[in-house]
């Protein structure tokens, strides 16, 4: 969509490019590939790496453990660094 539609001034887009409801850690590769296309569409300022929702979606239970969770945002900040020197 942003391919054909400009992002207005002064807003930020902030892409789930990890998955919080699941135990599965994304290879950080398709992470810094989804941020780094985002980026290019859209312009560097503009992205921030996010998560597609909450790690506490649920009430009182949750699906992933804190480890998991914590190692899914380790994976996350890494691949934004490496793909923030890459498109400098």
């Amino acid at each position: 969509m942003f391919e054909h539609v400009h992002l207005p001034a002064g807003k930020v887009l902030i892409p789930g490019l990890i998955d919080t409801c699941s135990t599965y850690i994304k290879h950080p590769e398709v992470v810094a590939q989804r941020l780094i296309r985002f980026a290019r569409i859209a312009g560097r300022e503009n992205v921030i790496a996010g998560t597609d929702c909450g790690f506490g979606t649920f009430v009182g239970a949750s699906a992933v453990p804190p480890s998991v969770a914590w190692a899914k945002l380790q994976s996350l900040t890494e691949r934004a660094r490496l793909a923030s020197q890459e498109l400098w």
